[in-house]
């Protein structure tokens, strides 16, 4: 009687584990924000310093 009721125990604790079925987990993508660069990288504002200069020295002139 005791190996009946452990069965029917075992059978029940077995079954509530399989009830709702195998689920995927949702696993949320990883989103990598990333500063763009221009391709001047900071070389615009020395070059037009340059320029301004380069124009103001040849009106001088």
């Amino acid at each position: 009687m005791k190996k009946l009721a452990l069965a029917a125990a075992l059978t029940v604790v077995a079954t509530g584990a399989f009830a709702g079925g195998y689920v995927q987990p949702v696993i949320d993508p990883v989103v990598v924000v990333e500063d763009t660069s221009s391709s001047a990288g900071g070389i615009l504002v020395p070059v037009l310093a340059l320029v301004l200069i380069a124009a103001a020295v040849a009106a001088n002139n």
